[in-house]
């Protein structure tokens, strides 16, 4: 992995690339496995200091809920016992060893702050760096900018306040009462967590499915996998109705409630130390809140019109209708499993052949392979 020059130097790298993918996590690494096969000139740029960064800095208790069998990427099985459940870490360091073992051209520290089209494709600018490319991957995920909601800002400063990302551990919070905002998987397992030095409140405006970690002596991910849930699509009807909810998997209500947790609405307001909930009750003398309250996506570095609409990018399975620009890694993409890390490698060589079909009609002189149509 070689490293961006000294900060406050710009330059413009000589070269016009095949592909740029933006972003190294696992679905930038799955598509640069493919791109590396195919022998396209390509580099990943990763905002971050390492491979994994954004892994590594999750909370230190966080398990994946898809076992080991499920979480490899393309050309590399992940190096863990089936039926056991990684943590954080071992994920970062295996996203780490995949780029060694295959020598993937990976730039750390190459934050993307604009996306623009050229007379050769596109024009990709880093702080310090301007990259040619014929074709470009977008592969952020859909993890981008953590959305708090507006009654954060009528709490006194005295309320520690916290977004999930930035949550570690419950030694990590000051003492007393908690509130955890948010209802899905991040939510219930923080609560969770907290609820074994603390009272914990949970407040939620959205109540998901729940559904058991393991079903007569398999995985739940064994089942989605045999009865094809995963691969419903989200053009289909059943994707349609799945892709507007989440699940929260390996938990439920009553076991939280068996640890103390208190369930609370939908928090519709806050003043000083005090919240209130939609049922209009209130809560007081709140100490520390986490929002568990999801992210929200970031494209304004994205300046290529009409790829971003309405703050959502407009594609059909990754391809835009921009022809050379892909989308990779997000939620309901195209199956449940899009954003999923072990699932990720079959849309990354859906994209893969389009990106191989678009460098063919260039050499041949007839342009690029133009998107398939909407529905």
């Amino acid at each position: 992995m070689s490293e961006p020059p000294a900060s406050g130097q710009h330059r413009n790298d000589a070269r016009l690339l095949d592909v740029v993918v933006v972003g190294g996590g696992q679905a930038g690494l799955a598509m640069a496995w493919h791109l590396q096969r195919q022998g396209l000139a390509f580099v990943v740029l990763e905002a971050g200091p390492e491979v994994g960064q954004v892994w590594r800095s999750r909370w230190d208790s966080l398990k994946l809920f898809t076992p080991a069998q499920y979480d490899a990427l393309p050309g590399m099985p992940f190096p863990a016992p089936d039926d056991t459940y990684p943590t954080k870490d071992p994920v970062a360091d295996y996203l780490r060893a995949y780029v060694a073992a295959f020598n993937l051209p990976v730039r750390l520290n190459a934050r993307v702050t604009s996306l623009t089209r050229s007379n050769e494709g596109f024009e990709v600018g880093t702080a310090d760096q301007t990259w040619r490319a014929r074709q470009v991957v977008v592969a952020t995920g859909p993890f981008q900018v953590p959305f708090v909601p507006p009654p954060a800002a009528k709490l006194d400063a005295s309320v520690t306040q916290l977004h999930s990302g930035d949550y570690r551990n419950p030694q990590a919070l000051p003492g007393g009462r908690a509130l955890v905002v948010g209802g899905g998987n991040s939510g219930f397992q923080i609560a969770e967590e907290l609820a074994a030095t603390r009272q914990v409140d949970l407040s939620i405006a959205t109540r998901y499915p729940m559904l058991p970690q393991r079903l007569a002596g398999r995985d739940l991910f064994w089942w989605l996998t045999r009865l094809g849930l995963l691969r419903v699509t989200v053009e289909s009807g059943p994707g349609r109705r799945m892709s507007r909810r989440d699940f929260v998997i390996g938990t439920n209500r009553r076991r939280l409630e068996g640890k103390g947790v208190r369930f609370r609405p939908r928090l519709v307001d806050a003043e000083g130390r005090t919240v209130r909930f939609a049922d209009h009750s209130l809560l007081e003398d709140v100490g520390v809140v986490v929002w568990a309250t999801g992210y929200r996506p970031d494209h304004g570095w994205i300046q290529v019109p009409g790829v971003v609409r309405e703050g959502q990018v407009v594609h059909r399975r990754g391809v835009a209708e921009v022809p050379g620009l892909y989308f990779l890694g997000l939620s309901w993409q195209h199956t449940r499993g899009s954003a999923l890390l072990g699932f990720v490698q079959e849309d990354a060589a859906y994209l893969a052949d389009r990106i191989q079909q678009g460098a063919a009609a260039r050499d041949s002189g007839i342009g690029q392979a133009a998107p398939e149509p909407r529905a």
